[in-house]
């Protein structure tokens, strides 16, 4: 495999123009650093564009908030994992989606924020719904997703994963976690 010397005589291994070996004592270890960070960097760049699909280890709702405010102000809209908590503000009753049973929470984390958090009750090892009331204190690991100002929330809470999501989520309620 060769690589071609664009950069100043010497620096990798070759004349400008040169075809350089990437094997042996012509590779330029400070080349190699370059094409190393490169591909890092490209790999980050990747990641970002595909959403983050690692929540916090704890809870963090500085990390949602600014996911939100880059959403707003027009950020690519990918899946974010979040890692939040709170307390709830309002409750909704359960409906069944096109995907099952769901049930539908307001949790406060701040800065004058509530997000919707959905919960797959078919999935979930829940007692039946409502088992959240308004003032309960809760933390929720999930995907957030933004469609729009109006239509944005937390789902995957659930200790499933799918094809398109591999992320384990749970939600804690006044210290007892279901999935």
């Amino acid at each position: 495999m060769g690589v071609r010397c664009v950069a100043a005589p010497g620096s990798c291994g070759g004349a400008v123009g040169d075809t350089v070996s990437v094997q042996g004592s012509l590779w330029n270890p400070d080349v190699k650093t370059l094409i190393l960070a490169a591909l890092l960097a490209s790999t980050v760049t990747l990641q970002a564009a595909q959403g983050q699909t690692a929540p916090s280890p704890r809870c963090d709702n500085g990390r949602f908030l600014a996911d939100q405010r880059a959403f707003d102000e027009g950020a690519p809209r990918t899946d974010r994992a979040e890692h939040l908590c709170g307390t709830v503000v309002a409750v909704a009753p359960a409906r069944h989606t096109r995907s099952g049973m769901h049930g539908f929470f307001y949790l406060s984390v701040g800065q004058g924020v509530s997000i919707r958090i959905v919960s797959d009750l078919d999935r979930m090892n829940a007692p039946a719904w409502p088992w959240v009331a308004k003032g309960d204190q809760v933390e929720v690991v999930g995907r957030y997703y933004f469609d729009s100002p109006r239509r944005q929330g937390i789902d995957w809470t659930h200790h499933g994963t799918g094809r398109t999501w591999p992320v384990e989520g749970f939600v804690t309620v006044n210290g007892t976690t279901y999935r």
